[in-house]
């Protein structure tokens, strides 16, 4: 009892441990993030990371491709300047040739195969449905962009200000939800298409054609309003936090907040928000150009290439198969890998 009671210090007590000893006491994980975390879990679902393989094999390839490929999405192949168009060249089925191109193959000559075949027009359909990808996955991406920042800016200070603020901007989020969507996509897409033609006549941004942009502005108008309530309720539930209100008790203002403490802390659902949102733009602007209202010709898309393939459906099937199941590897592909970084990145969803 005398010795449990003495306030002499034990030595023995302040020996430094062995490597045995810290080895079996001390069992530690290496240290990690929120973001390796989330890798983690996302490469273990073998369904995201095949989609996602597959996503950067077709952008890669719509990129690469046109590079070194021998033929143009524009050359009619069998007109040529003070010649009688050789129409042998149209409709052609895939990896068969022209009368002029099996000439050369007969007298010696390498040609390169057409591998879907050639259009009504004598275009080769391959090269067309790669620039069809390209043009249907920037769209996506770039639409998507313009969502995320109009519904992250507008949605974070309708959450955070709270009162009058959030009163206005909510209300005209619910003005746009109660209007028809593919009614007023159209509407929008038809009426910038006629306003915009000679405005950007002769500038820079008619290369890109005035339909393109269109299609920019009526995702800027139209779908910015479900990413806006979303990033409204993350702030919501954020805003009164400890760190916040520390934050405010230092002086810190409002747009200082918003952008190092709240939304850091809501990016996981800004990241899964802006993947699911890439493969809605991809369908709209596929569905718009099946109606005319896409991308200006001779530029194709794969929901251009699909309505055209309309007029010669019963004789040439492959044509209208070939950019649908295009259109639909890529939006299923992004669908497939959106839930995946749910699964991974959301907490709610751990465990």
């Amino acid at each position: 009892m005398a010795k449990l009671l003495s306030m002499h210090i034990d030595v023995d007590s302040f020996i430094p441990a062995t490597d045995e000893e810290k080895e079996y006491m001390v069992r530690m994980r290496p240290s990690s993030t929120f973001f390796k975390d989330g890798v983690k879990r996302l490469i273990k679902n073998k369904v995201a990371l095949v989609s996602f393989i597959l996503i950067v094999l077709i952008t890669i390839a719509s990129i690469v491709i046109p590079y070194f490929w021998p033929y143009s999405y524009e050359d009619m192949l069998g007109v040529s300047p003070g010649k009688p168009v050789d129409a042998s060249y149209n409709n052609l089925s895939p990896f068969t040739y022209s009368t002029a191109e099996q000439a050369k193959i007969d007298a010696g000559e390498s040609v390169f195969p057409h591998v879907f075949g050639t259009d009504s027009s004598g275009r080769d359909y391959f090269i067309r449905v790669v620039y069809g990808t390209r043009i249907s996955l920037a769209v996506g991406f770039f639409a998507s962009i313009i969502v995320l920042i109009i519904g992250l800016t507008l949605g974070s200070i309708a959450g955070y200000f709270g009162g009058k603020v959030d009163m206005v901007i909510m209300r005209i989020v619910d003005v746009i939800y109660s209007l028809p969507d593919m009614l007023m996509v159209i509407l929008l897409a038809a009426v910038m298409k006629l306003v915009l033609a000679p405005v950007i006549e002769g500038t820079v941004l008619a290369k890109i054609g005035s339909n393109i942009i269109s299609l920019f502005i009526v995702f800027g108008v139209l779908y910015w309003v479900s990413m806006s309530r979303l990033i409204r309720g993350q702030i919501l539930s954020l805003r009164e936090q400890e760190y916040v209100l520390a934050s405010k008790a230092a002086g810190a203002k409002g747009g200082w907040i918003i952008t190092k403490h709240l939304l850091p802390n809501c990016i996981s659902v800004v990241i899964i928000s802006t993947a699911l949102q890439i493969p809605n733009a991809i369908f709209t602007e596929s569905f718009l150009s099946f109606l005319g209202l896409g991308v200006n010709a001779p530029m194709p898309s794969l929901g251009s290439l699909t309505s055209d393939a309309l007029n010669g459906l019963a004789s040439y099937p492959y044509r209208m198969v070939i950019p649908a199941l295009v259109i639909s590897l890529i939006v299923l592909s992004l669908n497939l890998f959106g839930d995946g970084l749910r699964d991974a990145f959301d907490p709610k969803l751990r465990g």
